[in-house]
Order: C-alpha cells, then structure tokens, then sequence
C-alpha cells in the first residue's frame, strides 16, 4: 500500500515522506510505522527475498514447545505416582531454581496447568481396567492351574475341534483320529439389572437433566452353558434348554444353591443324552464354593478332635451333648424341609442339626469306620483322630499333637500334627464334590476352572457381549419386559462371537502352559489376538516389551 501510495499518479505522485505518513495514517498510526514503512521497501528494494515478519503472537509461545521441557515435565508427573494432580505443575514451578532456569517470574495458573495435563499425555478420565488380580499369583492358585487344571485341559484338546478366526472348523488331523469327539460346555451364572442401560451416548446441547430411576432395579439371574460347537445348551428345535432363570433375593426366590446347580446339570445332561450320544461331554465349571460343596456327611479334618468325647460313655445315639460337654463328635449340617430348602428359626437363621461323618477308606480300599462298632462299650462315639490314625499304621499317633499353632504347618511337614496327617492322607484329598458326583453317575466329567481366573471361561465374554444389546433395548420396570429383554439379548450372541471368545481363552491357557503369568498373558492375548497358541518368540516378545522380569 505504501508503494501503490508513492507511485499514485492520481494524488500527483506525493513524496517518499508524504506516501510513507498517508500510508500509516490509513492504519491510524504515526510516524514511527512509517519510518518502518520506509525502512522495509528499502530493504526489499535490495533483495526481493527480504520481506518483513508479523511477530505478532510470537511473545505468547509456550514453554511446552521446549521438547527437553516437556519430557522433565512429564517425568516429574510419573515419579509422583499414579494420582497426579494438575496442581502438581504449579508447585514444580513455582519452585526458585525452576524459575530461574525457565527465566520465570512467577509459577503459571491452575488453569494453564490443566491445559498443560493434555499436553503431555494426560485426560481426566477413569482408571482404565483389566483382568481382576486379587489372587490370581496365590501359591495354591498358581500350583492348581498350572498342575491339575491346564494337564486336564491339554488332554482334552487333542479330541476337541478347533476353529479359525473366520469361525470354520480346522481339518487338523490328530493322534485322536477316528476317537469320539469331545464337547466342553462351559457354565456360568450372570445377573441383568432393569435399570442397567447405557450411560455414555452423544447428548444434544439442548438436553436437559430429566427424573430417572433410583438404584439397579429388579434382578434376573441366568444360569446357562455354552460351547463353540453349538453355542448355547439348547436342543437342535429349540424347544429344550439348559437355561435357568432365577430371582435372587431373600423375599424372591431364595439363592442359587449347589442342589440348583445340580439340578440344571441334570437337565443339561438329559439333553446331551438325547440330542448329542455321538460326543463325550465334559461341563467346566467356575471353581466356587456352590460349585465345590462336598456332601454333608464328606470326610474332612478340619474340626476333628484328637481324642474320643469324655463324655462318650453317655451317648444314646441322639443327644450330642453341649459345647463343654459333647458326649459325640460329628457335622453340623442345616436343618432342609422335603423340597430340600434350608428351615430357618425364629431368629432367621438357619436350624441346624449334627450328623455322622462318612466313612474313610483305608489304603487297601476297604471302609474304615471313624466311629466305634457296634459291641463295642462307645459304639457309635467317635474314636477321635489319634485312633483313626493308629488304625491306619501311623503306630504312636496318639502321643502326636492335634494340631500345629493356627494349623500354619511348616512348609513340606507332613507328619508334624494329627491334622496334617489326616488332610494329606488319599481319600481325605480326594473327596468330590456333589457336583462331579452327580455328573460322574451319569458318565459325565466335571472340571473346574482356576480360581480368579475369569479370562479362562469365555462365556464371561458372551454376558458381556449380550449385555451390551440388552442396554440398548427399550427400558422398563416390569418383571415380563426384563425376562424378554434378558433372553432377546442372549440370543443375539452369533456363533461366530462365541468361537472368536473361546479361542481367546485358549490363548490364555497356552501362555499359562509357557510360564506367563497374569500380566504378561494379558498382553500376549492381545499382541496375538486371532491366535489359538502363542508363537516360540513369546520370551523375546516379552523381553523387548519390558515384561520379562515376573516371568516364573
């Protein structure tokens, strides 16, 4: 504009010093712009390529730009730990060597420093969650997947099929070929809430805050078994199922029991019997403690005495006697009405009432009754461990103590106290719960997964995926609506899904089987997602992962 001003042959061509003062008066400045003016055309006049900057904006430049800064700033957040604060920024630097270093005068707000939070990689947001922890590295925990659960599995994989991503069955040819196949149906138990419904969508701004529903609402249980076979335990037409709906709660239906979940273990079983003869079928099941109840009368020396009750001599055969003075010793069982329901006092608490134990076997697998004979002058009395163990051989029982402080054994003691002896004796191992004996009468097998190993029993995967349909469907407090919700949702879960989960947890097991522990199985089934087993390299994937170091 200053040279189309200089060189105006309409305003008479006005002088350098005139053109320069009209320009910067166009842009109400004085003669300081058009020293400036004139300084930047001389300039240009000289070289074409020096043109003059805009700094504007330029003095507001952030410290973050500063990549050394940035990355001090950022290692400063980690070392305080896992709840940072946006504050924290500011109390760095408002520190006096910081300030000098940074040629600050003062620390920054509250407000930069929340902004600076993004900058650096971090979101107000919830902690991100994986796979539950709490004792999934217990010893016992560690010891019974990896020495009973995972051999168990691998033996039943060389007889079961397999599918590929695509969800189609692999032709892998076996040492098993022209063997029945083997099914493993998994079981499970999952609760569906009437007011669980999605809670992040997009909301218009225009939306307002509206009256919802207090608390979950009405419950439904579902109780259901599933395989990557056949999906869901239903008979090929569909009108049979191994599905139980349930309405726990106290004033509803009760609670799911052990004696329920034999129940549906029957009625699954009455379906493969009919519908599936040509397959062996084994059930895995979740390894709690409604899953493991032994019977009531099972052999177990966690309470036993040592010696027979003093007051033996008294016993008539129902009078067990008080606490100080127990003429007989035995199990303390609920008291079960005819539908096999537990009978409650008037306080609410469950009646109870005492039975014998059952009996042990000795090596040779003959019976060895833990009570006297008849004839004898205690017939009927419990003998008390020293006596049963003598009985079996261990000659000077009696003079061993009953038990070790808190029974906290020494570790690798067998022989240290009478209760030690007893537990590790085999058919006080050995004892099976109602569950795999109900299942093994009708030529089933009944396994258990790991305890807090939830990744393994992918019909975890399927709840989930069925209850990310239900939250979208229309909802409503009635009981009717929920049930029709709850199964529409299950329903939904494609073959296809159910397979994809399934060999997910197959690769779970196989990083189990190469030592990995939670963590790194975890990052390994993700890293190799779409793998049934994981490559030979895992160790070195894990080493450049910087996961190595909790390898067993």
């Amino acid at each position: 504009m200053f040279l189309w001003n200089y060189t105006d042959s309409a305003n008479n061509y006005p002088g350098w010093m005139a053109a320069s003062l009209k320009t910067a008066h166009a842009y109400e400045k004085g003669p300081w712009l058009a020293g400036r003016l004139r300084e930047w055309v001389r300039a240009y006049c000289k070289d074409r390529r020096d043109l003059p900057m805009n700094i504007y904006g330029t003095w507001n430049s952030s410290k973050l730009e500063d990549e050394d800064f940035a990355q001090e700033l950022l290692l400063h957040l980690q070392g305080i730990g896992k709840y940072v604060r946006a504050m924290d920024i500011v109390e760095y630097l408002d520190q006096a060597e910081v300030k000098s270093r940074l040629k600050l005068t003062k620390t920054i707000s509250l407000a930069t420093a929340q902004r600076w939070m993004k900058h650096v990689g971090y979101r107000w947001s919830k902690t991100p969650t994986g796979q539950f922890v709490d004792g999934h590295e217990r010893v016992d925990v560690v010891d019974y997947r990896q020495g009973v659960f995972l051999p168990i599995w691998a033996e039943l994989l060389s007889r079961t099929r397999v599918y590929a991503t695509d969800g189609n069955e692999c032709p892998i040819q076996s040492e098993s070929e022209g063997t029945r196949k083997v099914v493993i149906w998994n079981h499970d138990e999952s609760t569906y809430y009437a007011n669980d419904r999605r809670k992040i969508r997009w909301v218009h701004n225009s939306e307002t805050a509206i009256p919802h529903a207090k608390g979950e609402g009405a419950s439904l249980m579902v109780a259901d078994i599933i395989s990557p076979d056949y999906g869901w335990l239903r008979s090929p037409d569909g009108t049979e199922s191994a599905q139980v709906l349930f309405k726990a709660g106290k004033a509803r239906e009760g609670y799911f029991t052990c004696e329920d979940i034999i129940k549906q273990a029957s009625k699954a079983m009455d379906i493969l019997e009919r519908h599936y003869p040509d397959e062996d079928h084994v059930i895995a099941f979740d390894n709690a403690s409604t899953h493991l109840k032994r019977a009531d009368d099972a052999l177990s020396a966690r309470h036993m005495p040592k010696f027979s009750p003093r007051g033996g001599d008294k016993w008539d055969g129902t009078n067990w006697g008080d606490g100080r003075r127990p003429t007989n010793w035995g199990v303390e069982v609920n008291v079960v009405d005819e539908n096999g329901k537990a009978v409650h006092g008037t306080d609410g608490m469950p009646s109870k009432k005492k039975v014998p134990m059952g009996d042990g076997k000795f090596a040779d697998g003959s019976p060895q009754s833990l009570y006297y004979p008849e004839g004898h002058k205690r017939a009927g009395v419990f003998k008390g461990m020293g006596v049963i163990l003598e009985e079996r051989g261990y000659e000077g029982a009696l003079k061993i103590r009953a038990e070790c402080p808190k029974f906290q054994c020494k570790k690798g003691a067998t022989h240290c106290c009478c209760r030690r002896m007893l537990y590790n004796e085999p058919d006080f191992v050995g004892v099976k719960s109602q569950l795999e004996l109900a299942c093994e009468a009708r030529g089933f097998r009944a396994i258990f997964f790991p305890k807090f190993h939830c990744e393994l029993n992918f019909i975890e995967q399927c709840w989930g995926y069925s209850k990310r349909i239900y939250r979208k469907l229309p909802a409503s407090s009635k009981e009717v609506d929920l049930e029709q919700n709850v199964l529409q949702s299950l329903d939904s879960v494609p073959l296809l899904a159910i397979r994809r989960f399934s060999t997910r947890s197959l690769r779970f097991m196989d990083a189990y089987r190469k030592g990995l522990d939670g963590k790194q199985a975890a990052w390994a089934s993700k890293k190799y997602r779409g793998h049934r087993t994981l490559p030979e390299t895992i160790m070195r994937d894990l080493t450049d992962a910087g996961l190595v170091s909790n390898i067993h």
